[in-house]
């Protein structure tokens, strides 16, 4: 996608140096354009926990990364691979519990750096990942075009722009490239079709606030910010055509996994007959996973997310300063969910690389076949 007019992922190795790997730094945008280099697996691991990189896309790819590092490791040492890849895996998957894709990736490059020679190991491991990080591109290219129709009949039907709801970001910050519940807005856009995009400040972080809108601006995608609480006036009033939105896991029975707050939506589309769509690759779809409410773990994350806010002051004269501002009573505890998850009966539909189904097992089969049980 685009960061200043210029083509830009938000992960990547240079060609002369595929030891360092480079990350946009997300905790300092939108005020700033920062990137963040990592030479360790261990240091992955803590890119992702403390949020540098987040989504679920992206935190498998950089999961998948981090292996790539520790291969390097095992390489050098000339000890037991095994155990230092083995403690690797463990370490990145520790770093954030609800995203599938974390360990997906981490799964996947075991199983592929499993007994492979040492003088072998740094190859077959970067191989991999760049396979993944293509993956990843191809797949949310592929949503954008199975996710079109729902924008494009919407407007052929109304005449006039359409109003698509998200929430927390599932753009291209969060992946590689592209985005998944935007994939198809940007598709839209690009095809000529008028789009206008009600974005979530999606509280605590503001990832709807601080870096949905950004990437939008950036690309030229019309947008509003909303508090999170408008959702349902704005669609019983008429205003949302459309809420789409991403996963971080999505059980085989079709149940979302998604940023905290994605219930509630749900909840209002569904009262008001305003369509809600989850666009997801298949790699955030967790197949031994069946009744999300209970299968799933929610992660609870530091309460000072809630407690406080970053920002920046502006000053008048001179650059706009950082600051994080305190919003409730000293001394007052808070509780911090990460995700919720909505039930299958809530979907609309998914949108995935494959196509468009049922948010139910035997659509989601009827993609997947390989899944099937027996």
């Amino acid at each position: 996608m685009l960061v200043d007019g210029v083509h830009r992922r938000t992960i990547w190795t240079e060609p002369d140096d595929p030891g360092t790997v480079h990350l946009i730094d997300q905790r300092a945008l939108p005020f700033s354009f920062e990137t963040v280099r990592v030479t360790s697996a261990t240091q992955m691991a803590a890119t992702i926990s403390d949020m540098v990189v987040r989504g679920a896309g992206l935190i498998g790819v950089a999961a998948a990364y981090g292996m790539a590092l520790a291969a390097r490791s095992a390489a050098d040492d000339r000890g037991d691979a095994a155990t230092t890849l083995q403690a690797a895996a463990a370490r990145l998957e520790a770093s954030r519990p609800t995203a599938v894709n974390l360990t997906w990736a981490v799964d996947r490059m075991l199983r592929t750096l499993d007994g492979i020679d040492p003088g072998d190991l740094v190859a077959t491991a970067d191989a991999e990942t760049e396979a993944i990080v293509a993956e990843d591109v191809a797949a949310c290219q592929a949503i954008g075009r199975h996710g079109l129709p729902l924008i494009e009949e919407i407007h052929e039907c109304t005449g006039r722009p359409v109003n698509v709801m998200t929430h927390c970001n599932a753009g291209w910050l969060a992946f590689v490239d592209h985005g998944s519940a935007t994939a198809p807005i940007y598709t839209a856009h690009d095809a000529g079709i008028p789009v206008h995009v009600w974005v979530d400040e999606t509280r605590p972080r503001n990832q709807g606030a601080r870096l949905t809108a950004w990437e939008l601006g950036q690309h030229g995608v019309p947008h509003s910010v909303v508090v999170d609480n408008a959702g349902g006036h704005l669609m019983q009033h008429g205003l949302v055509d459309l809420v789409l939105v991403g996963s971080d896991r999505t059980t085989a029975t079709g149940d979302v996994a998604n940023k905290i707050g994605t219930y509630l939506k749900a909840l209002a589309a569904h009262d008001n007959d305003v369509p809600f769509h989850v666009a997801l690759p298949s790699s955030s779809i967790d197949w031994s996973a069946r009744a999300g409410r209970r299968e799933i773990v929610i992660e609870e994350r530091d309460p000072t997310e809630v407690t406080h806010i970053d920002g920046v002051v502006e000053t008048g004269s001179g650059p706009a300063v950082p600051a994080q501002v305190r919003l409730v009573p000293e001394g007052t505890i808070a509780v911090n969910h990460g995700f919720d998850v909505t039930p299958a009966r809530l979907v609309t539909g998914l949108v995935t690389e494959r196509g468009r189904c049922p948010a139910d097992e035997s659509g989601l089969l009827g993609l997947y076949p390989e899944h099937r049980r027996g």
